[in-house]
C-alpha cells in the first residue's frame, strides 16, 4: 500500500506492507485523512516518531472482531491503551503509561491506504456527514474537551488566543454555550470564519496587545504554539480565573509562577476529547469546518501536500486515498 512515512526523512511509500489487525483491532481502508500540525512538527523531529504518520481520518472498516462494524465508515480515538495500568484501571485511558498513539508513538498513522485501531476506538459516522467533515471530528473533539475539564456559564467572559484550525474549533464550541467568545488572531481572512458565526474578532499583529483590558476574561484558551500567545493569554485571564493550554511548547516557557500564585490562576492542560458529542456537533451541522479547507491532493502528491500544509496562514490540507 502507499503510506507517508517518517524516518530520518519523509517519503511516500508505494510498497509498505498492509497492515494485518491483531486480536481487538479493526482494519480500516483510509477514505480521507487530514494533515495537522502535529505532523508537521513529527516530520521536523518532534518526539524523534518513525514510522507512518497522519492521526485525523475517515475510512471504512474491511476487516473487524464486530461483524456490525464492516463496511461502515468510521473514525477513531487515537489513543490506544493497554487496559492494565494505574491510569487505565482508573478510567484515564487517555494516559495510558503503555499507549500507542495513531501516527505519533508507536503506531502506523492514516496518511495510508490502511491503518489498524482497537475497535473499541472507532466510531460509526453518522450518514449525513460527510468524508469533508467527519475528517474534522479528531480536532473537534479537542475543542469539546474544554467543557469537560471548565465549567463555562453563559455570563462568562472567554478569550480564544490563536486563529489556527484548532483556535477556529474552539471558538465556535465554546459559544454554542452562550458565553461571551472574543478570539484572538493574526490574520483577518482566518478571522472571517468566526466573523460569519456572530463571534467576537480581534486581529493583532506581532507584539501588539489585545485592546481587551487585563483581566478582560473569566476563561482563557491558549492555542497559538507559541510563548508570546501564553503571555497574552496570561494577561487577559482575571484573578480566580481558568487558563487552559491547547498549545505544546518548543523548548522551555518562561513563566513567573508567582503572579499565577498570588491570583489564583487554575491552569488547564487540554489535548485529545469526546467523539461522540464532536460527531453530534457535525452531523447538527452547528460548527462550520469546511471553511478551514483550504487544499486538497491525492495521497501520491503527499510531499505537494506536506509543502502546501507548513506554508504560512495555511488551515487544513485534505490527503484523499485515490
Amino acid at each position: 500500500m502507499r503510506a507517508l512515512y517518517l524516518s530520518d526523512h519523509l517519503e511516500l511509500r508505494t510498497d509498505y506492507p498492509v497492515p494485518a489487525p491483531p486480536p481487538g483491532e479493526s482494519l480500516v481502508r483510509v477514505r480521507l485523512s487530514g494533515i495537522c500540525n502535529t505532523d508537521v512538527e513529527l516530520a521536523r523531529g518532534y518526539m524523534a516518531f518513525q514510522g507512518v504518520i497522519g492521526h485525523e481520518f475517515v475510512g471504512v472498516v474491511e476487516q473487524s472482531d464486530d461483524p456490525a462494524l464492516v463496511g461502515r465508515r468510521v473514525v477513531g480515538e487515537i489513543n490506544a491503551a493497554c487496559h492494565r495500568c494505574a491510569p487505565c484501571r482508573r478510567g484515564d485511558v487517555t494516559h495510558c503509561a503503555n499507549r500507542t498513539v495513531l501516527g505519533i508513538v508507536n503506531r502506523d498513522g492514516a496518511h495510508a491506504d490502511y491503518l489498524v485501531l482497537p475497535t473499541e476506538n472507532l466510531h460509526p459516522v453518522p450518514d449525513p456527514v460527510p468524508d469533508e467533515k467527519a475528517v474534522f471530528t479528531e480536532p473537534l473533539a479537542a475543542a469539546c474537551e474544554i467543557l469537560e475539564q471548565v465549567q463555562i456559564h453563559p455570563t462568562d467572559r472567554v478569550a480564544v488566543i490563536g486563529d489556527g484550525k484548532l483556535g477556529l474549533l474552539c471558538a465556535q464550541v465554546l459559544a454554542l454555550t452562550g458565553a461571551e467568545v472574543h478570539a484572538i488572531g493574526r490574520h483577518e481572512e482566518k478571522l472571517d470564519v468566526l466573523r460569519r458565526r456572530g463571534i467576537s474578532v480581534e486581529a493583532v499583529r506581532q507584539g501588539e496587545a489585545s485592546q481587551k483590558p487585563a483581566g478582560w476574561a473569566d476563561v482563557v484558551v491558549e492555542a497559538t504554539g507559541n510563548s508570546e500567545g501564553f503571555i497574552s493569554a496570561r494577561g487577559l485571564v482575571r484573578p480566580r480565573g481558568s487558563l487552559v493550554l491547547k498549545s505544546t511548547y518548543h523548548g522551555t516557557l518562561d513563566v513567573n509562577l508567582s503572579l499565577l500564585v498570588v491570583d489564583e490562576i487554575t491552569l488547564v492542560g487540554s489535548r485529545c476529547g469526546p467523539f461522540t458529542p464532536a460527531l453530534r456537533l457535525l452531523a447538527g451541522d452547528v460548527v462550520d469546518v469546511t471553511s478551514l479547507i483550504q487544499d486538497r491532493f491525492s495521497l501520491s502528491e503527499a510531499d505537494r501536500a506536506m509543502a502546501r500544509a507548513v506554508k504560512p496562514g495555511v488551515l487544513k490540507v485534505l490527503l484523499e486515498a485515490v
